[in-house]
C-alpha cells in the first residue's frame, strides 16, 4: 500500500483541485459569462469552442486529483500534471503578449492566474517527493 501523502500537501491538492472543477464547469456550462469574466468582451463561436474544450479537460483533471488524493505517489503524478498544462496555459499568454496578438488586456489579466497556479503545483509537488531513507 502506498504511504499516505503529506496533510499539508493533500489539503492543497484538494484546494487546487476543486477550484479547477469549479473553473471546468464554469467554462463548460456558462461558457460565455466565464469568457467574459476573464477579459472576453464579444467571443465568438469559435472561442466558445476552445473555452469549453478546455472546461472538459478542467473538470477531468480536477476529478482525476480528487479520486488519488490518499495516495501520495499518484497524487504527485496528478499535481505534475495540472501543473504542466497550467504551465502551458501561462506560456500561451505570454506569447499572445509578447507576439501582441491583439488581446493584451486578457493575456495581462490570466497570466499572473496561470502563472500563481504553477507556483501553487510545484509547492504541492514538491511536498509530495518521496522522502529520501
Amino acid at each position: 500500500m502506498a504511504p499516505p501523502p503529506d496533510a499539508l500537501a493533500r489539503r492543497g491538492a484538494i484546494a487546487i483541485a476543486a477550484t479547477r472543477i469549479g473553473i471546468g464547469v464554469g467554462a463548460f456550462a456558462l461558457t460565455r459569462p466565464a469568457l467574459g469574466l476573464l477579459g472576453f468582451e464579444r467571443p465568438d463561436g469559435t472561442s466558445v469552442a476552445l473555452a469549453r474544450l478546455a472546461g472538459a479537460r478542467d473538470i477531468a483533471l480536477g476529478v482525476h486529483a480528487l479520486r488519488v488524493r490518499d495516495d501520495a505517489e499518484r497524487l504527485r503524478e496528478a499535481t505534475l500534471l495540472t501543473t504542466a498544462v497550467d504551465a502551458g496555459d501561462a506560456l500561451a499568454f505570454g506569447a499572445a503578449l509578447i507576439g501582441r496578438h491583439g488581446i493584451d488586456r486578457i493575456a495581462l489579466m490570466n497570466l499572473p492566474v496561470a502563472g500563481g497556479a504553477v507556483v501553487a503545483g510545484a509547492w504541492v509537488a514538491a511536498r509530495l517527493r518521496p522522502q529520501s531513507a
